[in-house]
């Protein structure tokens, strides 16, 4: 039976090389060289230090930017609140990788409402949908496609 699995992930190779060119352009700019903003990433958090709430947010705009260039989606950040001192402003995002288990129930409901004979579980951090016509699995994509959730949704895994 084919069968294919929605996931929701992020290239961590992609998202290094945003990071490092955001890093780049920061020390190019001139408006931002003397700010002290930098952009860096540990375990599942990127965090942007700068001098102001004003640079942060230039260099916000420059990573997703940065992002959007390496076909990484924006919704996989999640924005934290803005920490701000005397001597410098911090942001900080957190990744979201994989798909939990309210969206996993969101993705099963959409399958079974759509009257498609077509069967979907949870595994874990993706939902594995199955039917006996490949048809049937790209009405899905397309549908769930247009259907949208606040986490980017990959499909992969496509088996005949």
């Amino acid at each position: 039976m084919p069968s294919f699995d929605i996931v929701s992930e992020i290239n961590s190779h992609e998202l290094d090389n945003a990071i490092n060119q955001t890093n780049q352009e920061i020390a190019r700019r001139f408006d931002l060289k003397d700010s002290g903003a930098k952009v860096s990433f540990e375990e599942n958090k990127i965090t942007i230090t700068a001098d102001d709430k004003f640079h942060v947010d230039q260099v916000k705009k420059t990573l997703e930017s940065r992002l959007i260039a390496r076909k990484i989606d924006i919704r996989s950040l999640k924005e934290d609140k803005l920490e701000t001192s005397l001597s410098e402003a911090r942001q900080h995002f957190t990744l979201l990788e994989g798909i939990d288990t309210p969206n996993g129930k969101k993705i099963n409901q959409l399958i079974k409402s759509s009257k498609i004979k077509a069967q979907s579980s949870i595994m874990e951090n993706k939902v594995r949908v199955t039917a006996k016509k490949r048809d049937d699995l790209q009405t899905i994509m397309e549908m769930l496609k247009a259907e949208k959730f606040e986490l980017p949704l990959q499909f992969n895994n496509f088996r005949d």
